[in-house]
């Protein structure tokens, strides 16, 4: 089990940018000595995490009530060109893990890989590290005269040190993606047309965890500074103290935690093209609760209080002012009969400021020019069943019904200037997505299970259903109604040969798009253009394939199969991916 405890370290490290997380933060506990709840997800990679600790933390928080942030990785292959890193492409396998290693890979579509990273400890309770990883590719020059090459660099640094009373982490991280507008359907622009968008991207976190949480439980600040090639800047900063007094007698063996979340929350948006929209959201949150535990059930009664400010201006609207008060519920209720079957029930809501730098880590063909506003969360009720059946089984099955206002979705974008031209900006081929909102209910259904028939093979599997009732909107865009992933690893030999599968199904999804005929009664002459409101995009089944074999304690060689069925599906409605791809390359450890 060390390996699922080592997963949620590195989750609950890299809980920056979770795409389901409201204004205040969920509870993150780091808790080693004890079963971890089956919350089985995809997670995603953060190099510079705090290393795991053994027999930490101290008893004062063993009896906590354990949630992990898990980051969702986006259901699609490692080394499609729509977004070339959908998690990190890095083989990684974490029978035995080696903090400092260099890897290089190439492969078809011109793939080229370079990874490293490096950590030391200054002292006894100080270390410090850091991390680089490069990818780029080619593209399809077979499927577009254009080019849709595309590359991806991350850099970062990180600290971690570990006093008496508690345990810090800061991180400073740089990453820029470089890539291209390539998905152009209703034209044929030249074969050298500019499509460049380029996005650079600064952050700086820091954490801080009480030991005692006596008062204090733990601290986070937060913050990044976004920039892309067509003048769009966006900064962000987030900070969140958790206080407590918890493992408080209340009656014969149940005992109380008493916590008070204060968060504070604020993006400044401003785009330098078209109607140059520019959003400053600011959220004030307050979050107090009581959790009443007796062994592993529990009930937790509280509420999330929001204070909302949000001002809008752009070259077509004046400015806008709205400030506004929000209160949602929140209660838990876990029963547990066995560590087989586990109840589990309650009600949440919150408010999700939505941000250019989390739409483009979704879909980077985003347009530079968005009116971003938050999506509420009234309420939603969940209810589910999870368990642990000895230590070889574990699974999660939910469902959840909720009620949201200003839910973002995804659309295509016309032409901007429906002027026949010879030259055109490069997000001006009906090529870009906008962001469009309503109001309604979802309707989900979540199943994962995880199985560990031998020591050395694993095996896992996720099930997820949602289903959308909107107020307005016909269609709910690039929303699947079904998408599942299974996967598997193996080691043998010694665990010298690391095995790992997955695959990868998805239900069609609906887009819009549209017709562009050319009108001559015009002068100049224009485009006439038709949207298609009903736009199917075919779902797809995407398998891949990963060996490791470790020819020396320092020195392995892999190879990495990606989209094997040679799927061309699409992303994004003009967006294909890349065909069956092939990596290989040498890693060396020290």
């Amino acid at each position: 089990m060390n390996k699922l405890k080592y997963i949620a370290v590195i989750a609950f490290l890299s809980g920056f940018g979770s795409q389901n997380s409201f204004a205040q933060l969920k509870e993150e506990k780091l808790v080693l000595d004890r079963k971890r709840e089956p919350e089985v997800k995809r997670i995603e990679k953060k190099k510079t995490s705090v290393q795991q600790e053994k027999n930490y933390p101290p008893e004062a928080k063993a009896n906590e009530v354990v949630k992990y942030d898990v980051t969702d990785v986006p259901p699609v292959s490692d080394f499609k060109t729509s977004e070339i890193q959908a998690e990190d492409i890095s083989p990684k396998f974490d029978f035995e893990k080696q903090n400092n290693y260099f890897q290089i890979g190439y492969g078809n579509y011109g793939k080229f890989l370079a990874d490293a990273n490096i950590s030391g400890k200054v002292n006894d309770n100080v270390e410090v590290g850091a991390d680089v990883h490069y990818l780029s590719t080619s593209g399809l020059k077979k499927e577009y005269d254009w080019s849709s090459k595309q590359s991806q660099l991350g850099a970062g640094l990180f600290l971690n040190a570990y006093t008496e009373t508690g345990k810090f982490n800061i991180d400073a991280n740089f990453g820029m993606d470089k890539y291209n507008y390539y998905g152009i359907y209703a034209l044929t622009p030249n074969a050298d047309v500019d499509l460049e968008q380029k996005v650079n991207r600064f952050k700086i976190n820091a954490f801080y965890d009480h030991y005692s949480n006596e008062y204090l439980n733990n601290v986070r600040v937060k913050s990044s500074i976004l920039s892309d090639h067509f003048d769009s800047k966006e900064t962000q900063a987030e900070v969140l103290a958790n206080l407590s007094m918890h493992d408080v007698d209340v009656y014969t063996d149940t005992k109380m935690n008493a916590d008070l979340g204060v968060g504070l929350d604020l993006v400044n948006s401003k785009f330098g093209i078209l109607d140059k929209n520019e959003s400053n959201l600011f959220n004030f949150n307050l979050g107090p609760k009581l959790t009443f535990y007796k062994g592993n059930s529990y009930l937790t009664i509280g509420s999330d209080f929001s204070f909302f400010n949000q001002k809008h201006e752009s070259l077509v609207l004046e400015q806008e002012k709205n400030s506004k008060f929000y209160w949602f519920p929140k209660a838990e209720l876990q029963i547990s009969a066995t560590d087989q079957f586990k109840f589990f029930g309650g009600v949440e809501g919150g408010l999700k400021l939505n941000s250019y730098n989390q739409l483009l880590e979704e879909n980077p063909y985003m347009i530079s020019d968005l009116y971003l506003k938050p999506t509420e969360t009234k309420y939603r009720i969940y209810v589910g069943i999870k368990g642990d059946v000895d230590q070889t089984l574990k699974y999660n099955i939910s469902a959840g019904f909720s009620k949201q206002n200003d839910i973002l979705f995804f659309n295509n974008n016309s032409l901007i200037d429906p002027t026949m031209a010879d030259t055109r900006k490069a997000y001006d081929f009906a090529n870009t997505f906008g962001a469009i909102y309503d109001n309604g209910t979802t309707s989900e259904v979540k199943a994962s299970v995880q199985f560990f028939p031998l020591e050395n093979l694993v095996l896992d599997g996720e099930f997820q259903f949602v289903k959308y009732k909107l107020d307005n909107l016909k269609e709910t865009y690039y929303k699947p109604l079904v998408q599942t992933t299974f996967g598997a690893k193996y080691s043998m030999l010694g665990k010298k040969l690391n095995l790992g599968f997955k695959g990868i199904f998805v239900t069609d999804r609906t887009a819009n798009s549209y017709e562009l005929t050319e009108n001559m009664a015009t002068y100049p002459t224009t485009y006439d253009i038709k949207e298609n409101e009903n736009q199917k995009v075919g779902g797809y089944v995407d398998l891949n394939l990963s060996a490791e074999y470790k020819v020396h304690k320092n020195f392995s060689i892999f190879v990495l199969g990606n989209n094997l069925l040679n799927t061309k599906y699409q992303t994004f409605y003009g967006y294909k991916v890349l065909g069956a791809q092939v990596m290989g390359g040498v890693k060396i450890s020290f």
